[in-house]
């Protein structure tokens, strides 16, 4: 039976998502319908919640506008959810931050991981190739 229900989801599942977890800022595009038009609006919070897997996965992402909490549910591997980018890796140590909605201003704050920003110094810069000496070309004008 599970079978079968993976050959039916196969399609629609997005094989192009970055690795996202808890704690993570984020950056939803998704469609949006105003009117007789479709434009894509990104949302960008932390993700406080993650559950489901295959087609039913689905993210919670908070945000704070004007003093407000709002918080989102987004069907990852939605066609209307375009694309989901991470602006920072968040190190946390809780499966669900409800704990959040409690809180505010500076106290919201999670501390980024940073074995990312390690990688990326920690890799040897390479030289480019020495080219060898050639003789000054002469121009005859």
């Amino acid at each position: 039976m599970n079978q079968i229900l993976k050959d039916v989801e196969a399609p629609f599942i997005k094989n192009n998502l970055p690795q996202m977890d808890v704690g993570d800022t984020v950056k939803v595009f998704f469609k949006i319908k105003e009117g007789g038009k479709e434009r894509t609006q990104g949302y960008e919070g932390v993700i406080i919640k993650k559950t489901g897997h295959g087609i039913n996965h689905t993210i919670t992402v908070r945000r704070v506008f004007q003093g407000v909490g709002i918080e989102r549910v987004f069907p990852v591997h939605s066609p209307r959810v375009e694309k989901v980018s991470v602006q920072r890796k968040g190190h946390v140590r809780r499966a669900k931050l409800y704990y959040l909605r409690k809180r505010s201003g500076k106290a919201t704050r999670i501390k980024e991981k940073m074995g990312a920003q390690k990688e990326r110094a920690a890799a040897p810069k390479v030289a480019p190739a020495p080219v060898p000496n050639e003789a000054p070309s002469e121009s005859k004008e």
